[in-house]
């Protein structure tokens, strides 16, 4: 167990709210987390079928059981037990009394939103983050080894081979997780779809195209991709526009959250196969995205990611604001800073003069053109604060 990043965010919550829920992609560490930020509370999962179906038929005499305060362990399985929260938590509105996690956000954030509206703190936990990952005893050495591995906190925790433990959860996910929400008779074209969407991590979404590898309609393809974004396999960047740039183009970004899964799809079979792979660059990329992404939402702050392109040419992967603050970001996985990088900064600085800039590479010392810096894959955080 190490400490996560969202556990004091959760206990300030906990001041305040009778209710919070913890949703995110199975095997992130919700229940774990949860049972260390809150030891006095008892613990119940609705995951085993008998108890699942008890607490469907009978809501009140569960919520008469609980009334002291739980954690509810895989609620999306009962999402009717909300409505009876809700009455409960407005007989006594204590706060730190609830604390909800949930697998998948397919509809339950929304019922949470519709149920306990203003009653509960939503909150969403990733894989651990680099910083994170570092705590563990003997964490990925290099950066090869970090993308190739993922950031799934069973691996790192008990030393389960990365390509065995991600097989298995690729396995489960489409098997139970896909099943419970789409009526997909046919696995096996999903499966494949889903190695498609690895192969594009770090594009933009062209579902037409995407549908049509596949073999399946622009609509089908769009349903399937929204499953992956619900399971938080993949996260879709929207496109920073403004109106100072009528030519901006405006089609959202694909990334892969865990690079190790992505790496899994894609067959790569060991680290040393990235060092020369086409993709390794795209990676690498949806990896950085990965970890803003996780530094937002594990501060408690809704997502507020972008990508920026203009048809004329000029693309930055990242824009990151964060409470007022933008920072323009380029992610180059080479282990060499090259003049090249800072260009597409410069050019949409010229445009968005306000914009904080830098670059986040494959190598190992940090390295400075003017007011914009480069900074090593594992020192990230560094350039994410620097502008605060």
């Amino acid at each position: 167990m190490i400490d996560r990043n969202l556990a004091p965010v959760l206990k300030q919550a906990a001041r305040h709210y009778p209710a919070m829920l913890v949703s995110g992609p199975r095997q992130s560490g919700k229940t774990t987390l949860c049972q260390a930020t809150f030891p006095d509370l008892p613990y119940v999962t609705l995951e085993p079928l008998d108890l699942r179906e008890s607490a469907m038929r009978d809501p009140r005499g569960f919520i008469a059981e609980v009334r002291a305060g739980a954690i509810i362990d895989e609620v999306q399985h009962a999402p009717d037990l909300l409505s009876y929260l809700q009455e409960e938590v407005d007989r006594d509105p204590a706060p730190g009394r609830f604390v909800l996690t949930g697998s998948q956000h397919f509809g339950l954030t929304a019922q949470v939103a519709q149920s306990l509206a203003g009653r509960c703190a939503v909150f969403t936990l990733l894989p651990p983050s680099l910083d994170e990952l570092q705590r563990f005893p003997a964490p990925p050495a290099d950066l090869l080894a970090t993308l190739w591995t993922g950031a799934y906190p069973r691996i790192h925790d008990r030393g389960i081979p990365a390509a065995r433990w991600l097989a298995d959860y690729l396995a489960t996910y489409v098997q139970r997780d896909v099943r419970a929400v789409l009526n997909i008779g046919d696995l096996l074209s999903f499966t494949d779809f889903i190695r498609l969407c690895a192969g594009r991590s770090a594009q933009e979404i062209n579902l037409s195209a995407l549908g049509g590898d596949a073999g399946v309609s622009h609509n089908t393809a769009r349903q399937w991709l929204s499953v992956l974004e619900a399971g938080y396999l993949v996260q879709r960047l929207p496109a920073w526009h403004t109106n100072l740039r009528r030519q901006v183009v405006k089609a959202p970004k694909l990334h892969f959250i865990d690079s190790g899964l992505a790496c899994r799809l894609l067959d790569i079979r060991e680290p040393e196969q990235l060092r020369h792979h086409p993709l390794r660059g795209a990676l690498f990329e949806s990896w950085v995205a990965a970890e803003v992404l996780k530094r937002q939402v594990h501060a408690g702050l809704s997502p507020r990611l972008y990508h920026y392109r203009e048809s004329r040419g000029l693309e930055v992967d990242l824009l990151f604001d964060d409470r007022g603050r933008r920072l323009a970001i380029e992610a180059k996985s080479g282990a060499t800073v090259a003049q090249d990088f800072f260009a597409p900064l410069e050019r949409l600085r010229a445009v968005l003069p306000e914009l904080g800039a830098g670059v986040v590479y494959g190598g190992e010392a940090v390295h400075r053109r003017h007011d914009m810096k480069a900074v090593p894959w594992n020192r990230i955080d560094a350039l994410l604060e620097d502008d605060q």
